[in-house]
């Protein structure tokens, strides 16, 4: 499998207009290049580009999203990183193959797809795969 880049990473917050106070002076920004909510992953977003990644401050859109459970056991915090695939499929098979455990299946985001592979295997980090083409970046 080859990764193009890091694609995004994910901060888990408790309240996304709180946070965006924090973190916006410090990444240069007055507003998100991207807001998003994302009703079946049950997130509000706040995605900013820097250096092409995206950084992303989230907040669980209820009480029971992975966010929110996220935070209720670890507290705020970085809560993914994701790596930038071309197939998120063809990833997903071949690390599937060589034992990497996946948690569900291959989601659907906007037009692609991406899938998380399990923190245990993962030195406790939360990674995803995904095959975002990132066509914003091509006018900035």
């Amino acid at each position: 499998m080859k990764s193009n880049k890091i694609d995004h990473i994910c901060i888990a917050v408790k309240n996304l207009d709180e946070a965006r106070k924090t973190w916006e002076p410090l990444l240069g920004k007055s507003e998100p290049d991207d807001a998003y909510i994302d009703e079946p992953e049950k997130i509000r977003v706040a995605r900013y580009w820097v250096g092409g990644v995206g950084f992303e401050l989230m907040e669980s859109t209820t009480p029971d999203g992975d966010v929110a459970k996220f935070i209720e056991k670890r507290g705020e915090g970085v809560m993914l990183i994701s790596l930038n695939v071309d197939s998120t499929r063809d990833a997903m098979a071949e690390l599937e193959k060589k034992d990497y455990p996946f948690i569900g299946g291959i989601r659907s985001w906007r037009d692609c797809e991406f899938a998380f592979l399990h923190p245990k295997k993962m030195n406790g980090v939360l990674l995803e795969l995904i095959d975002y083409k990132w066509r914003e970046l091509e006018n900035h």
